[in-house]
């Protein structure tokens, strides 16, 4: 991953609101720390990539039930070292994660859709930490998913629904500014 490009990335983003301009912020600071895409690199912690999924009639958003967490989130993990976009990145892990590989980007080129961090808890493997999450959005040109190892369950939620599958404030934040989008 190219440091340079990916401080761009983060420069051109808008935040929303003055939560995510804390994040940017703390997303430049991270920047300048050695290995931040590395997944060992703990204190404060790494990057991630994480995608928001439409299907094709943009009115339901892929979630997966998360392995280790155990929540309904938005597909996504960490940065491999053939990465060498974070927009790459976030794709390939809705492939790895869920068998979609034709996805369109929802915005126009490579811009980032959402960015948060998030705290990750301690595991017998590894430390507490920060997971600084990029995010993306995407349109599926499919609804047909594929089993995978890494996630627990998959499923396709209706918009409105999504509130009554996850109390995650970083998903219904995204959803929230989906809906913006579709108005």
């Amino acid at each position: 991953m190219l440091i340079a490009p990916f401080r761009e990335l983060l420069s051109a983003y808008v935040p929303a609101a003055a939560r995510e301009r804390e994040f940017i912020a703390r997303m430049q600071e991270l920047t300048l720390q050695d290995a931040p895409f590395h997944r060992r690199s703990f204190a404060p912690g790494h990057f991630t990539a994480s995608a928001f999924v439409l299907d094709p009639s943009r009115s339901c958003l892929l979630l997966i039930l998360h392995k280790k967490l155990g929540l309904w989130l938005q597909p996504g993990g960490h940065f491999e070292p053939a990465d060498d976009r974070a927009f790459a990145a976030a794709r390939r892990e809705v492939a790895e994660e869920t068998g979609l590989g034709e996805l369109s980007p929802l915005l126009a080129g490579e811009q980032l859709f959402d960015v948060d961090i998030h705290r990750i808890p301690a595991r017998r493997d590894e430390h507490a930490h920060e997971h600084f999450d990029v995010r993306f959005a995407f349109v599926a040109t499919s609804r047909a998913l594929a089993e995978n190892e890494e996630v627990v369950d998959a499923r396709w939620v209706p918009l409105a629904e999504v509130p009554r599958v996850t109390s995650d404030e970083s998903v219904l934040r995204a959803v929230r500014k989906l809906l913006a989008l579709a108005s």
